[in-house]
């Protein structure tokens, strides 16, 4: 079992309250999960800086993610493992607001399967990570998991695909 791999069984192991997997693929799908992911009135999306440069994150320094296999406009991740492990930023608001350095005409939602809105950047809907458990800490980025990469978003709207990790909440929000 690779690195990749024996984290993400770790992870799923958790995430399923300590239920032990007999497989990790990355297709798997856990249909009979039922999550709530948490819904904001309106949220201000922010920055953080990060190895690559600045990187778009929750007003509370959680890194936001984009998952490749998404359109601009719909979201691929809608299985209960991929909604409990990379959680969408969703919103009751059709105008979510940015912070400064990010510009306004890039924010929308997409319509989620479950009728629900979440928030997209550059035509990319937005995603936390578990794996992150503390502000600043960026775990997820160029991760193969759930049937796709997941990447972190420059302030310009686009995907930076180059590979990095912060572990630790040693960059601090200014």
């Amino acid at each position: 079992m690779t690195r990749v791999h024996r984290r993400l069984a770790g992870v799923v192991a958790l995430a399923m309250g300590g239920a032990v997997l007999a497989a990790c693929s990355n297709s798997i799908t856990a249909s009979s999960f039922t999550v709530t992911p948490t819904t904001v009135r309106s949220v201000t999306l922010s920055t953080e800086r990060s190895p690559v440069g600045r990187i778009l994150a929750t007003p509370s320094g959680r890194t936001l993610y984009d998952f490749t296999p998404d359109s601009p406009t719909s979201s691929r991740c809608t299985t209960g493992l991929c909604v409990k492990l990379w959680p969408p930023l969703l919103t009751t608001t059709t105008t979510p607001k940015v912070g400064r350095g990010l510009d306004p005409t890039l924010v929308s939602t997409v319509r989620r399967p479950d009728g629900q809105l979440q928030i997209a950047y550059g035509g990319h809907p937005l995603y936390t990570w578990e794996g992150d458990t503390t502000p600043g800490m960026i775990t997820g980025q160029a991760l193969l998991n759930v049937g796709g990469y997941w990447y972190v978003i420059a302030p310009t709207g686009r995907q930076i695909t180059t590979s990095f990790r912060v572990t630790r909440t040693a960059i601090r929000r200014h």
